[in-house]
């Protein structure tokens, strides 16, 4: 029974690792640090050469970068690609309803972020 149930994880595991890498797509992982009626702080980490998928930001946004970064961004409408480069502490802002494009991590490390959203 233990050897069936570790072949399948093994398994399931590679499978896995083989839809993210054909796709290059996987789930960005956050962390909820505060919510409230008026807000919602989460930590995002971007693990080098994953994409984010796009998106429509759904409320306006504060990005306060935690680490130097490098990452590539693929305009939704023209499909061109640019380098950006942030340090620790930068800040920007996004309105409620932008397109969120495709980001991917340039770097070789994961960087961090604080996506502050105002409900």
């Amino acid at each position: 029974m233990k050897k069936w149930l570790c072949l399948t994880a093994v398994f399931s595991s590679a499978l896995t690792l083989v839809a993210v890498w054909t796709f290059g797509f996987a789930t960005v992982p956050s962390t909820v640090k505060l919510e409230n009626a008026k807000v919602r702080i989460s930590e995002v980490v971007y693990a080098p050469g994953v994409a984010r998928e796009r998106y429509i930001r759904p409320t306006d946004q504060v990005i306060v970068f935690l680490d130097d970064c490098r990452y590539e961004r693929t305009d939704s409408e023209t499909k061109e690609k640019t380098i950006r480069e942030r340090k620790s502490g930068d800040v920007i802002f996004h309105h409620k309803g932008e397109d969120a494009p495709v980001l991917i991590n340039q770097g070789s490390k994961p960087y961090r972020t604080l996506v502050i959203e105002l409900k």
